[in-house]
């Protein structure tokens, strides 16, 4: 925001305590990132390095899709797979259940 003070303030006082940050900011080296590796921790089952692509959505400008996925036979594979069996069952858990004696009751 051009119009934030507090924004420029803390912009000036980097830039004048340091080199790096000057260098860098001055660069302006921004720039969309559609395809990389970021990793989570998930309190469930730990550290999650995962693939992720954005996708533009045609239809709807401004719109991304962003899809993660996990290099098969990696940690991640095996935690992500963990993650899904676990919902799952907190899924299962969760649903009403049905008697049989109510089926055949009609």
């Amino acid at each position: 925001d051009p119009h934030n003070k507090e924004l420029h303030d803390l912009i000036g006082e980097l830039s004048t305590r340091s080199e790096e940050f000057r260098r860098r900011w001055g660069a302006h080296d921004v720039r969309h990132h559609g395809t990389g590796f970021k990793t989570f921790h998930h309190s469930a089952v730990g550290e999650l390095t995962l693939a992720f692509e954005g996708l533009e959505m045609a239809a709807e400008p401004g719109l991304t899709l962003t899809i993660y996925t996990a290099e098969p036979g990696s940690p991640s594979a095996e935690r992500m797979q963990l993650l899904a069996s676990l919902a799952a069952s907190e899924n299962a858990d969760s649903a009403p259940h049905v008697s049989e004696r109510s089926l055949t009751d009609g």
